[in-house]
């Protein structure tokens, strides 16, 4: 065993050359082979029949400049002790402990343990490792079989290379590169965190999940910060800003710098909690609030960073993917019963009772009767010489009472175990491995009780059972290794602002395997809102266009082209327009073709400017209404029945008004009204120039010998009722119309080219044709009368004016008749709009710009006397 020992020193200080000539010539000229055996370093040891070793961050070297940490030695002390790392020890220890109380598990055999510090750097991880598997040098001792560590990626395959030849089973707790998945380059590795992988594609997913296509990527520039596919198609990253332990500081203020500049507004930041530390401080510093971020199962469950005020601003909102949390009955209540005097050979206990109590726990003992002075002193001695820094100024000595019940702290808080249960399950794995091993395959033998210890020819069988462990934790939960990795379970974590505005950590959903589940209600946002944030590059396409990629850019940032002819785009996002199909589009029914469909729109040149010569008509007609208002008085306003003149200019209104209701999308509704408001408006408009006709007939008529009576027959009331006698009958025609056949929105499909006209589609021409037909019925009419009464011997005869006014309105609709048929498309539309705009300007401008011009610009002709005037 001391030759072994010897070939892991020389071995040892070959694999930290070749880690030197990455790292820097300083780490190798700082690597010393020291003697393997005694524990020259802080260690926690129990003896047993089958000892475990067992690495763990436990110190780290403080460092506030930004320091190359490859020109430090790498024997340089450590003196920050964690907390979190020393309760994962102590899971270890007590996992060891109750297996060792089994009966039924490793039943004569009695595990013991072996806890070294590798106080977060790479070399002294493996000079650990090597002081593990070689055994003891002084005294040629035990060797052990299996060793639970590393806490980084990096280390893990530093020590699965090393240990690989020798067929030593490396069980990690926190390694989690998918490089480490590799059967072939590591076959003794194995871990009780999830592979990355799955993390990545949690991400990934909660990235498509909320259509964040745009994000930046800060990623620790070790193995754990190697995933090149953590996102798939659909999703780009801006940047990818790499943080280095070693150069931190300026690392993490290059890093906040580009997040200030980018346009993404979400942010995946891969890395350890202490680099996050930093790179948070930075941003708080340029008051960067408005990211999101998401965080890695590295730090989106550190309590360093949630209790921080200083960045709290900045972390409000985060959401995380977190290793599952999971509890571990009695392990509170034995942390809470450590106490030195019942571990006088735990340094890191006496180290953490000294940090927690402000005091040396040398008094307790003093005053014990558990060990006796002399027993104890040798103990400290002999655990503590090279153990123990030197102390400027040496703490009181504790009085014996101090105990960790009431203690709540870091150390003590087993609400939400992560780490420290991925290392309860690796110490279960090893000694159910160790059970299969040490079990005798037939059933004559009993087991083999008393093993002193386990060859290290037997550690190909050890990572054989390894590989078949699938067991039930005393807990009830189920547990085997799928290769190197264990099934997938992930937390989904958020930190909420409180009222009294502390971050809590808060459960929002979970992963198992590639299943996402989340609670999107439970979610705040870094805006302390529900409304989930937007990060894109370009927004996607509308139907109707197609993705343009921009040169030099990722696919995520794009231009938006419309579709050329004959091509189709009826959903977002189209990254390419098909060919037009017009048997595909009569198949998908109401959704074919939704970009290509054609109407006469408000937002087109033909639909504005029709718009605005119909609110032209609306305004012109108000203002003559306005100006016959303020006029009411004068003769030329008063004659032939000022009430007839007020209801035509209302009734004009309404037939510029009703030509809007033709422009835009057609619906169920505006096809309906649209028809019923064109043929009622005009009746009414026509009704009035009827009646007035009819009404200049009579005062000539009645002025001849023997027909005085004749104005009975034309009073107000009659011409009142006759105007709403003729309206009505139309409003009869169109109710019926409306109620037996009506339009209704339809697709024509029988087009030239590329587009599909929407339209109101006519099922019933009968009701069409006598809308139409009862108009011109009315027109033609009153053209005849206003013929006949042109001649009439008045200076002013309205009856003129009526004459030119059907004449120019019943040319319109003479002239509607072929290019309505003949007009393809929307321009069916555009037609009958123009016959309405137009022949409502006839009518408004042949009747009313004479009376205009008179009561205006000749307002002394706008007498009686002139009036009446032969």
């Amino acid at each position: 065993m001391c030759l072994m020992s010897r070939f892991f020193c020389f071995s040892s200080l070959l694999l930290l050359s070749a880690v030197g000539q990455q790292t820097g010539p300083n780490v190798v000229q700082a690597t010393v082979c020291s003697h393997w055996g005694a524990p020259t370093d802080k260690s926690l040891i129990q003896d047993g029949d089958v000892i475990i070793g067992g690495l763990f961050n436990l110190y780290h070297i403080p460092s506030t400049v930004d320091e190359d940490y490859t020109k430090k030695p790498h024997y340089e002390p450590c003196t920050g002790l964690e907390l979190e790392p020393l309760k994962y020890s102590y899971a270890m220890v007590f996992a060891v402990e109750e297996i060792n109380r089994n009966n039924t598990l490793l039943p004569g055999v009695k595990l013991g343990y072996r806890i070294l510090d590798s106080c977060f750097l790479y070399p002294w991880a493996l000079q650990g490792a090597m002081s593990l598997v070689g055994g003891d040098t002084h005294s040629c001792g035990l060797p052990v079989p299996m060793i639970i560590g590393a806490a980084s990626s990096t280390t893990s395959i530093m020590m699965s290379s090393t240990l690989g030849p020798l067929y030593v089973p490396v069980i990690s707790y926190l390694s989690s590169c998918p490089c480490l998945s590799d059967r072939l380059k590591y076959p003794n590795f194995f871990r009780t965190i999830p592979s990355d992988v799955y993390q990545a594609w949690a991400m990934a997913q909660l990235a498509i999940r909320f259509h964040w296509t745009w994000i930046g990527a800060v990623v620790a520039n070790n193995d754990y910060g190697q995933l090149k596919e953590i996102f798939g198609k659909g999703v780009c990253l801006e940047f990818i800003e790499t943080l280095k332990t070693e150069t931190i500081v300026t690392d993490a203020k290059r890093a906040a710098l580009t997040i200030q500049a980018s346009t993404a507004r979400v942010i995946l930041i891969f890395c350890w909690y202490t680099e996050v530390k930093k790179l948070l401080l930075e941003l708080a510093k340029r008051n960067v609030t408005d990211r999101q971020f998401l965080a890695s199962e590295a730090w989106s469950t550190s309590d360093d960073l949630l209790q921080d005020q200083t960045i709290s601003k900045v972390t409000n909102g985060v959401l995380g993917v977190a290793i599952r949390s999971s509890t571990i009955p009695g392990f509170e209540n034995y942390l809470r019963s450590l106490h030195p005097i019942r571990r006088p050979n735990d340094v890191f206990l006496r180290e953490f009772w000294q940090k927690e109590f402000g005091c040396s726990p040398l008094s307790s003992y003093f005053s014990s009767s558990l060990i006796p002075r002399s027993e104890y002193l040798t103990n400290v001695s002999a655990s503590s010489t090279d153990n123990v820094p030197p102390q400027k100024i040496s703490p009181p000595l504790c009085s014996g009472t101090e105990s960790l019940e009431n203690v709540e702290n870091h150390f003590t808080d087993t609400s939400q175990l992560r780490v420290a249960y991925n290392v309860y399950l690796a110490v279960y794995a090893a000694a159910h491995a160790l059970h299969s091993l040490l079990s005798c395959n037939t059933h004559t033998c009993t087991f083999q009780k008393n093993i002193k210890h386990i060859e290290v020819k037997t550690s190909i069988n050890l990572l054989q059972q390894l590989n078949k462990v699938n067991i039930t934790t005393p807990h009830g939960e189920r547990f085997y290794f799928q290769g190197a990795d264990i099934a997938a379970m992930y937390d989904l974590v958020n930190w909420q602002k409180q009222p009294e505005g502390q971050l809590k950590l808060v459960l929002v959903g979970r992963v198992d395997g590639f299943n996402l589940h989340l609670n999107e209600s439970a979610v705040q946002w870094s805006s302390g809102s529900s409304q989930v944030p937007f990060s894109v590059c370009s927004e996607s396409c509308p139907p109707g266009t197609r993705k343009a990629n921009r040169k030099g850019e990722p696919l995520c940032c794009f231009d938006c082209i419309p579709c050329t002819e004959g091509e189709i785009s009826n959903e977002t996002g189209e990254e390419i327009c098909p060919k037009f199909d017009t048997n595909l589009c009569c198949k998908l029914s109401l959704i074919l073709c939704v970009s290509l469909l054609d109407f006469l729109s408000f937002n087109e040149t033909l639909g504005i400017t029709l718009t605005t010569v119909a609110a032209s008509g609306v305004v012109v007609t108000t203002a003559v209404f306005v100006l016959f208002f303020c006029n009411r008085q004068t003769p030329m306003v008063r004659a032939n029945n000022s009430e007839l003149s007020f209801l035509l200019l209302l009734s004009l209104k309404l037939c510029f008004l009703c030509s809007l209701v033709f422009i835009g999308r057609p619906s169920v509704w505006s096809c309906r009204f649209q028809q019923a408001a064109f043929g009622i408006s005009f009746v009414l408009c026509v009704s009035c120039l009827l009646v007035k006709t009819l009404v200049v007939l009579a005062v000539f008529r009645s002025a001849r010998p023997g027909a005085e009576t004749l104005m009975k027959w034309f009073g107000p009331v009659q011409q009142r009722g006759s105007v709403f006698l003729f309206t009505c009958i139309q409003v009869i025609i169109c109710a019926t119309w409306l109620s037996i056949s009506p339009p209704a929105p339809r697709r024509d499909l029988g087009f030239q080219g590329s587009k599909v006209t929407l339209e109101c589609a006519m099922d019933s021409l009968v009701g069409f044709s006598l809308v139409l037909g009862y108009i011109g019925l009315l027109a033609c009419t009153c053209l005849l009368l206003a013929f006949l009464a042109r001649n009439l011997p008045d200076n002013f005869n309205e009856a003129k004016l009526i004459t030119f006014s059907m004449l120019i309105f019943c040319a319109v609709w003479v002239a509607f008749v072929p290019a309505y048929v003949s007009s393809p498309g929307k321009y069916v539309v555009a037609v009958e709009v123009f016959a309405i705009l137009a022949s409502s300007y006839g009518l408004l401008l042949c009747i009313f710009a004479p009376k205009c011009f008179i009561i205006l610009l000749r307002p002394e002709k706008n007498t009686k006397k002139q009036l009446m005037a032969r």
